[in-house]
């Protein structure tokens, strides 16, 4: 079960923990090349250093929660086409429309598994490779 994937993935969490379970998630999905931040601040200079195909972060942080992490991206001209997915132990539908229309390309909501992340990772490719809005 592999994606394959030569572009570069960043992780977003305040969870050492979190990270590792994502990280070693996506190399079994073909990623080799993840970088991770612990808070949107260092992921947002890590970003402007260099350019990644994937970011997938953590709603609940601190200082900068991953909700204005994403909207600081979207704001961004450099890097509001960045492919982002939110992962949260919150199911909230309101959270789930306000990061919709922040911009977000899919949201997650713990716990969640391999195939899981698998699936949402590739709505998002199959929807930006097609023009369209991921599911």
């Amino acid at each position: 079960m592999t994606l394959a994937s030569p572009v570069p993935a960043l992780i977003v969490d305040d969870s050492f923990t979190t990270i590792n379970i994502l990280r070693t998630l996506l190399r079994q999905l073909g990623f080799v090349d993840v970088d991770d931040a612990s808070d949107g601040s260092t992921a947002l200079a890590k970003m402007r250093d260099r350019r990644y195909g994937l970011v997938i972060s953590d709603w609940n942080m601190t200082p900068m929660t991953g909700f204005d992490f994403l909207k600081q991206v979207r704001a961004d001209p450099a890097l509001k086409r960045t492919p982002f997915i939110m992962v949260t132990a919150e199911s909230k539908t309101e959270n789930v429309i306000a990061a919709r229309r922040a911009g977000v390309d899919n949201y997650i909501v713990k716990p969640f598994n391999a195939q899981t992340l698998k699936t949402k990772i590739e709505s998002v490719f199959t929807a930006r490779a097609t023009g369209g809005l991921p599911r």
